[in-house]
């Protein structure tokens, strides 16, 4: 009897512990705010690579922000394209920062804990796990409000710390995109 107590003992605080972690690791659902009806970058909340919590547009750290927006998995060989561009960008505009927002339908918590620990598993720099914050929203009300028509592309949108769309493209980079955000630079920093 007291061998079976023992175990039972041993079991509940081993999955005590670790429903304890599993709970600290796994994100709350993202919060998604449309406070205006014009078309704007809405309120959402999420967590980065590194767990820490985001709340978009106000924790956005540039005066104006390159957001990269993916809704599939696939896509991100497509922001990739983008990234050197957007650091070289950073180093000649202190002002402007870019951030990786994967953009995921509502799921369960445990679901977001495998996304996120999954991507966090595959992405080893430091710089990109702080700036990859993992939106896990109604897309179709986000999509409505920043005016994206369709989840087939990646977005790629210049916004300020007040949310406003200053520029938007789709699709892999190239050298005409890029001179065309860095003329939106330009004109608002």
């Amino acid at each position: 009897m007291l061998r079976i107590m023992i175990v039972i003992a041993g079991f509940l605080l081993t999955a005590a512990v670790f429903g304890g972690l599993l709970w600290r690791m796994a994100p709350n659902q993202s919060l998604l705010e449309v406070s205006r009806e014009d078309v704007h970058f809405p309120t959402v909340s999420g967590f980065n690579l590194n767990r820490q919590e985001f709340n978009f547009p106000q924790d956005l750290t540039g005066e104006l922000n390159i957001l990269f927006v993916p809704f599939m998995q696939r896509q991100q060989l497509v922001v990739n394209t983008w990234i050197p561009f957007a650091q070289e960008t950073e180093a000649a505009f202190p002002s402007v920062v870019y951030y990786e927002l994967p953009t995921i339908d509502e799921m369960p918590s445990l679901s977001h804990m495998f996304v996120n620990e999954g991507m966090r598993a595959g992405i080893p720099d430091e710089t990109a796990r702080e700036r990859t914050v993992t939106l896990y929203i109604d897309t179709s009300e986000f999509m409505e409000a920043t005016d994206i028509p369709g989840k087939d592309e990646v977005h790629v949108l210049l916004v300020s710390r007040s949310g406003d769309i200053l520029w938007r493209t789709t699709g892999q980079f190239d050298e005409t995109k890029g001179e065309t955000l860095l003329g939106a630079i330009a004109t608002y920093r």
